[in-house]
């Protein structure tokens, strides 16, 4: 398998340059010294620390995927303008690549569904169409035509009121940054988690995650450590919710007014 080729380095000094910024200068603002600033530029660090990278990744508003395998001296000033701008292909989600989908008889787009025993080879099939193709495949009435759909089951107890084992109806998001801010998502990872359930809300470089379960604490991951999005459209259950008391249903109006408040804005 051929290496990626890590233009870190390079990007550094391009960028810093392009600042028209001293090492002297770019040193302080990242809390290095200028030694070790101009080591990283020269790339006599073969490995810098995780620490460095997300200084220079928040300070120059460009993803760590982007400052190690794109090099940015290649770019045009228009994509370096939308680079800085946070028009980042690992934080929109438009990286280079075709959606794996099927298609019935009448060449419409099925509805696959994922089960639990196949979200380990997700992650490495999820763009496979052959993959894609041996998922089940279903069709659900009432959705809007033009986008892709998919199903994944729900694990666990985080996304609470939204029963365990549920069947999340998820909408493909092309472009993340078009999430408004704690959206429902199935969001597909790297490493070891192949998909979470999460309330989505998308900043600069970094994607917080959320559940409705207050006993979970939120967390952050690198924009480019998320393999794809999928908004919650609708989620399927055999379970018939509990009464809801009056407190909480005068709770559930406030906050859907609030809700619609906003949107107006």
């Amino acid at each position: 398998m051929k290496s990626q080729k890590i233009y870190f380095a390079g990007n550094l000094k391009f960028l810093r340059e392009r600042k028209k910024m001293s090492q002297e200068a770019l040193a302080e603002r990242l809390s290095l010294t200028r030694s070790k600033l101009s080591a990283l530029e020269n790339g006599q660090t073969r490995a810098p620390q995780p620490e460095d990278l997300v200084a220079c990744s928040e300070f120059f508003g460009i993803s760590i995927d982007s400052l190690l395998k794109i090099d940015l001296a290649t770019l045009g000033e228009l994509k370096l303008r939308e680079l800085e701008a946070g028009n980042d292909v690992y934080m929109t989600g438009s990286r280079v690549r075709v959606l794996a989908i099927t298609v019935n008889n009448e060449n419409r787009e099925n509805i696959e569904y994922v089960p639990v025993k196949a979200k380990a080879g997700y992650r490495s099939g999820y763009n496979d169409p052959q993959y894609i193709a041996e998922l089940p495949k279903f069709n659900i009435p009432n959705l809007p035509h033009g986008s892709t759909y998919r199903i994944f089951p729900t694990t666990g107890d985080s996304m609470q009121p939204i029963p365990e084992g549920s069947d999340i109806v998820a909408k493909y998001v092309e472009d993340w940054t078009s999430l408004k801010p704690d959206s429902p998502c199935i969001v597909i990872l790297k490493g070891e988690q192949d998909f979470v359930f999460k309330q989505v809300t998308v900043g600069k470089g970094k994607i917080l995650l959320k559940s409705y379960n207050d006993l979970y604490v939120p967390y952050e991951v690198e924009a480019g450590e998320v393999l794809e999005i999928w908004k919650l459209v609708k989620y399927l259950t055999d379970e018939i919710p509990e009464k809801t008391s009056g407190m909480r249903q005068l709770l559930e109006m406030v906050r859907d007014i609030k809700s619609s408040l906003e949107d107006k804005k």
